[in-house]
């Protein structure tokens, strides 16, 4: 080491050694998280994005705008589904409105599942027939454990939907991220219940609206769905 003329060693060298040192293991640990972060972006399925609060949007650029926020093992969300979705996949075919499916997760687990699992569906283009068969399906019991990787898949297959990245996608939970982004979103709007329907923003009424298709469509109708 060098010293200095009273035959000590440098302090000022030794600090500028020390300083170079933990600026080098700094930037080091500023590279690593960054490659950590680029690893771990937001998987998200198709037609999805921040904008439409993550939901599984159908007729983007389309007028007026439908946001459903539903869990699958939500049993009023069950009877919506029944009473509504011709309805509403009449709308989706014909393009009269934009819809965005919010599949929400606050039931537990299996709810995860279940959205995950819708996701994969969606990346196959069959998230409609998909979300029919769950709810035709769904378990008089939340949280049963019937909701599982076997369970989801052989629906997939009940709904023509095959192929190991269908299989895959499930099984590793490939957007278990995805729906929790979707919880964020909910609550930040304060969507505490399910299903909840939104026309152009405003919250249809659930005591009235929701179970009766003629009003349901009549609300629909005077937001602009033709």
């Amino acid at each position: 080491m060098a010293t200095s003329n009273s035959g000590k060693p440098d302090k000022g060298l030794r600090s500028t050694v020390i300083g170079m040192v933990a600026f080098v293991v700094i930037v080091g640990i500023g590279f690593t998280l960054i490659s950590n972060h680029s690893k771990s972006v937001l998987k998200l399925p198709a037609t999805v994005s921040k904008a439409d609060g993550y939901g599984i949007v159908f007729n983007p650029t389309a007028k007026p705008v439908i946001d459903i926020w539903e869990d699958f093992q939500c049993p009023v969300c069950q009877r919506f589904e029944a009473i509504n979705s011709t309805y509403i996949n009449q709308v989706v075919a014909a393009g009269k409105a934009k819809v965005v499916f919010h599949p929400m997760s606050f039931i537990g687990q299996e709810s995860v599942l279940a959205a995950n699992a819708a996701a994969c569906a969606n990346d196959q283009g069959k998230f409609l027939a998909y979300h029919t068969l769950l709810y035709q399906n769904q378990s008089p019991t939340e949280n049963s454990g019937k909701i599982n990787s076997d369970f989801l898949t052989q629906l997939g297959g009940a709904g023509g939907i095959s192929g190991s990245k269908f299989t895959s996608c499930i099984t590793n939970l490939t957007y278990q991220s995805w729906t929790k982004n979707i919880e964020v979103d909910a609550a930040s709007k304060n969507i505490n219940s399910t299903p909840t329907v939104f026309v152009n923003g405003k919250e249809i009424d659930r005591k009235t609206q929701y179970m009766d298709p003629v009003a349901f469509q009549a609300v629909l109708a005077a937001g602009g769905v033709k």
